[in-house]
């Protein structure tokens, strides 16, 4: 049976994973016919269309996956929403002309869009950017402002309130230092600690996430921010000094990078999670997705990479950029490679967490002292560290802000609000953890089994988008804890076309499959119901794990009125 689905039409505006031009992208799925009959369709229309609207000189690209394509059309900056109704006319007669259907009026369309992109058009603007590429000069666009410099040197105007080009004075634009830190999990831990070793320097320190914007101790705003449009908003606040944005993997495939140039990045890692969105089905095309960051580097900047992660080995051939390896072991093939070229590399000596360049070896602090390990027992926290210590060297931080900044970091909700957070209740030991992968929720179990416990108590949820095989393996990472009892919730507003309790009903049923005892299983109608019911079935001496994907906020306030907060040093 054929099918030929649009799934989505989008603009471009920084370097992607299928080139670095700003543009159109359209997404589309197929089954029953044949790929390259598909493409070669497309590309006729694309290329007759083009040709009509007077359009010869912009050029396209594409990239085949398993289920489809992602076709890719350039276009200024102002004239990319005309650039989406392009290509989303050309999949239209694609469509027809597969199906043996009536084509639509696309003459009459393309009049439309000519009229549109007439309005669109902005010929000052497009004059402004390049006026500040030949001055080397950052400029950052969104729909409605258009600025340069960054921080204390930032201009802004209004996209229709272009000044006179005479009259910018050029030189006193200045870029900040930046980083970008990506991976599947550790981001936001990664920023923030970076941040904490920034603020230990004396500098005022911004900083980009999935979970809110920050200028200094100021949170601007809560929500996630790891694309295009915080980078935007930090880089033009004109307190920020240095900035660390944090790059998830659907920024980058919506949009691009926020940035086209910045001083250093990291990778903490890459495993599977959000497959099936925008044409990435494998954990492979993921990696590929993660290493767009380093199209924001050049040959004299770094990108800090994990040493232990094989799929982030494989990415790092393409890679120009200096490569700092970080890894636990010290032996590590990739870090002895780097100790004799006289590379730079982060690793564990002893217990010490060890920066090498140019046959210098540097002990920054041992791993008992830094908060959020929990003394080593949270290996992914030591790997977040390790790699953070990478992008500071990068940075050029100073030794003793790094240091500082690892030992005042902590692992409570204040520091890292929802990563590791560790609490103390009447002789029960409580960490809340939003892990939500199974990469991250089996490191996080892993943590939890190297302390001392008496018994182990979890509470944890699925989201409905997950297929039953994900659940499943979610379900599998966290039976490996063991726990005496097993509480699983409800997310009321994660259903995403599941039925109301079919999500808990499922894993219950995983766990009982897995040999878990009914007696042990619990289910509640909200993760707070849910984190009251694990605390309440646990002992003194127990561990309890509480997976929170909602309702955190609520949670650490009832924990904070059950007893303060600590953090296991």
């Amino acid at each position: 049976m054929l099918t030929l689905q649009l799934d989505e039409v989008r603009r471009l505006t920084g370097p992607s994973l299928l080139w670095d031009k700003s543009g159109a992208i359209i997404d589309v799925l197929f089954e029953g016919i044949e790929q390259q009959s598909v493409l070669s369709c497309l590309q006729k229309w694309v290329e007759h269309l083009l040709s009509e609207f007077d359009w010869k000189q912009e050029s396209y690209t594409h990239r085949l996956h398993q289920f489809g394509l992602n076709f890719a059309l350039s276009a200024p900056l102002d004239s990319l929403y005309s650039a989406c109704d392009v290509l989303e006319l050309a999949w239209d007669c694609t469509v027809s002309e597969l199906q043996h259907s009536a084509l639509p009026d696309w003459s009459a369309r393309l009049h439309v869009i000519a009229a549109e992109l007439k309005q669109e058009k902005n010929p000052a603007m497009l004059a402004l950017m390049h006026a500040a590429e030949q001055h080397q000069v950052s400029c950052l666009l969104d729909d409605d402002h258009i600025s340069l410099g960054m921080g204390a040197t930032t201009s802004t105007w209004p996209v229709r309130e272009i000044p006179d080009l005479e009259s910018i004075p050029w030189v006193q634009y200045k870029d900040i230092p930046s980083a970008l830190i990506t991976g599947t999990n550790g981001k936001s831990t990664s920023v923030r600690l970076a941040a904490q070793m920034a603020k230990a320097a004396g500098i005022c320190v911004g900083v980009t996430s999935t979970d809110f914007i920050r200028v200094g101790d100021e949170i601007i705003d809560y929500g996630d921010y790891s694309g295009p449009g915080g980078a935007r908003m930090l880089l033009r606040d004109t307190r920020c000094e240095l900035a660390v944005l944090e790059v998830a993997r659907g920024g980058i495939l919506r949009r691009g990078l926020p940035v086209k140039k910045v001083n250093a990045a990291l990778i903490t890692n890459v495993a599977s999670d959000h497959l099936g969105q925008y044409g990435i089905n494998t954990v492979a095309e993921l990696a590929q997705t993660k290493f767009v960051v380093a199209k924001a580097l050049d040959e004299s900047n770094v990108l800090v990479l994990n040493a232990d992660d094989q799929l982030v080995i494989s990415q790092s051939k393409h890679v120009k950029a200096s490569i700092c390896w970080f890894s636990c072991d010290e032996f590590n093939p990739l870090i002895q490679q780097q100790l004799q070229l006289g590379a730079p590399a982060v690793f564990i000596r002893q217990g010490e967490i060890v920066y090498h360049h140019q046959g210098q070896y540097d002990a920054i602090c041992h791993v008992n002292r830094v908060p959020m390990t929990l003394n080593g027992a949270a290996v992914h926290n030591v790997q977040n560290a390790l790699g953070v210590v990478g992008l500071a060297k990068a940075l050029h931080l100073p030794q003793a802000a790094i240091m500082q900044g690892l030992q005042q970091f902590g692992s409570d909700s204040q520091d890292n609000p929802g990563r590791g957070n560790v609490y103390h209740i009447n002789g029960r030991q409580v960490i809340v953890d939003f892990a939500h992968n199974e990469h991250g929720m089996r490191a996080v179990v892993n943590m939890a089994k190297q302390l001392n416990a008496s018994r182990y108590i979890s509470m944890f949820s699925h989201a409905g988008d997950r297929s039953n095989d994900d659940m499943h393996n979610l379900t599998s990472a966290v039976r490996e804890l063991d726990a005496a009892v097993y509480v699983i919730a409800e997310l009321d507003k994660y259903l995403r076309g599941r039925a109301p309790h079919e999500v808990p009903a499922l894993s219950r049923q995983f766990l009982l499959e897995m040999g878990v005892d009914d007696q042990g299983i619990l289910t509640a109608d909200s993760p707070l119901q849910g984190a009251q019911k694990a605390v309440a079935a646990a002992e003194h001496g127990d561990v309890v794990l509480l997976f929170v994907l909602e309702q955190r906020q609520e949670i650490h306030e009832w924990l904070l009125s059950q007893s303060e907060p600590s953090v296991t040093v």
